[in-house]
C-alpha cells in the first residue's frame, strides 16, 4: 500500500521529497542567499543543497565555530561552494542591526532571504531587549532583519531583472496559539504563559508577517515576493529546551515515518520556494510539501496581520 504522505499535488512534489530532488536542474549561479539558522537541522541542510545549485551562501549564525564546522563540511562535499559565516542573534536587535550593516558593508546583492531560525518550548524568559524569547527570536528578530534587507532586495531584483524572494518559515502550530491569537497587551507578561502556546504564537506571527509583507511589496511594485510554510514534523534539536518531549520525537520518528521527516524532507519546501520557477510571481501563501495550503481563518485575518505589523513597528523603534 503507497504511503499517503507521497501523494504528489500539483507541485509535482510530496511529503517524502528532499531538498535536492525539488532543485533538480535548477541553477543558482549568480543568486546570494542568506539563511537563519544555519548551523543545524533544516537551515543547513538548506544551506548545503543551496550551495549545490551555486548559490552564494551566507550563513547567519548565533554560533561561529558552529556554523564554521558546517561551511567545512560543505566545502569538504563541495568544494566549488561559495560560503560565508557571519554572527547573528535573532533575540537582541542590536545584533540584528550589527548582521544587517556589516552585510550591507560588503556590498554584496541579496536575491533570496531565508528567516529559517527558531526556538521551540522554552521556559518563560525575556530577551535583553524585554521581548518574550519565543516572540523575540522566532518573530520579532526576523522582522527586523527583513525591513533592513529589504531596500537591498529590491536593489538588487531592478539591477538584475531577477525577481527577489523571502522565505519564512513558519509551522502548524500557529493553530495552537493562544485564543487571541496574538496577545498584543500579554506579550511579555509571565502571567498565562505557557510555552506551547508562546511558540504557535510566534509562528503565527511569521505567516502574518509573509501576507501583510506581501501586501506592501505589491503595492509598491518592488519585485521581491514573501511566502510562509510549515517544514513538516523533523527530528532536529529544535525542542533541546525539553529533552523529554526530544526523547520521544526521536523515538516516534524511527517508527512512524508516515509521521516524521527526516532532514533532507525538511528542508525541501523551503529550498522549493527559493529556487523553482513553479512559484515564480507567487507571494502571500502558505506552503506545506511543496504546495500551497489553506490556513485557518486566524492566519487569514487581514486586520490582524495590519495590527501586528504596527505593533511590531513601534516595538523595533
Amino acid at each position: 500500500m503507497r504511503c499517503p504522505c507521497d501523494r504528489k499535488a500539483d507541485s509535482g512534489f510530496s511529503a517524502v521529497s528532499t531538498a535536492e530532488e525539488v532543485t533538480q536542474g535548477i541553477d543558482g549561479t549568480g543568486l546570494t542567499a542568506i539563511v537563519t539558522g544555519a548551523s543545524s537541522g533544516i537551515g543547513a541542510e538548506t544551506c548545503r543543497v543551496l550551495t549545490l545549485r551555486g548559490v552564494h551562501v551566507v550563513m547567519a549564525v548565533r554560533n561561529l565555530s558552529t556554523g564554521s564546522a558546517v561551511k567545512e563540511a560543505i566545502m569538504k562535499e563541495i568544494p566549488t561552494a561559495k560560503v560565508d559565516v557571519m554572527e547573528l542573534d535573532l533575540s537582541l536587535m542590536a545584533s540584528v542591526r550589527k548582521f544587517a550593516e556589516n552585510f550591507n558593508m560588503l556590498n554584496l546583492p541579496l536575491n533570496i532571504l531565508i528567516n529559517n531560525a527558531g526556538i521551540a518550548l522554552v521556559p518563560f524568559m525575556r530577551s535583553r531587549d524585554g521581548i518574550e524569547l519565543h516572540f523575540a527570536t522566532n518573530y520579532l528578530g526576523h522582522f527586523l532583519l527583513t525591513n533592513l534587507l529589504l531596500e537591498n532586495m529590491r536593489i538588487t531584483a531592478r539591477n538584475s531583472g531577477i525577481e527577489g524572494r523571502i522565505v519564512i518559515v513558519s509551522s502548524v502550530a500557529y493553530k495552537a496559539t493562544y485564543r487571541e491569537g496574538i496577545r498584543f497587551d500579554k506579550i511579555n507578561e509571565k502571567s498565562g504563559y505557557y510555552d506551547f502556546r508562546a511558540y504557535g504564537q510566534s509562528k503565527l506571527a511569521n505567516i502574518l508577517h509573509a501576507r501583510e509583507l506581501s501586501n506592501h511589496l505589491k503595492e509598491k511594485d518592488i519585485g521581491v515576493t514573501v511566502n510562509s510554510l510549515h517544514p513538516g514534523v523533523i527530528t532536529t534539536n529544535i525542542l533541546r529546551h525539553r529533552s523529554f518531549w526530544n526523547g520521544i520525537v526521536i523515538l516516534v520518528s524511527k517508527y512512524v515515518m508516515n509521521v516524521m521527516k527526516n532532514v533532507q524532507q525538511g528542508a525541501a519546501t523551503t529550498c522549493y520556494l527559493a529556487l523553482h520557477p513553479q512559484v515564480q510571481g507567487v507571494s502571500g501563501r502558505y506552503f506545506v510539501d511543496c504546495n500551497e495550503a489553506e490556513l485557518k481563518s486566524h492566519a487569514a485575518d487581514t486586520n490582524l496581520a495590519k495590527k501586528l505589523w504596527d505593533f511590531s513597528m513601534g516595538l523595533i523603534g
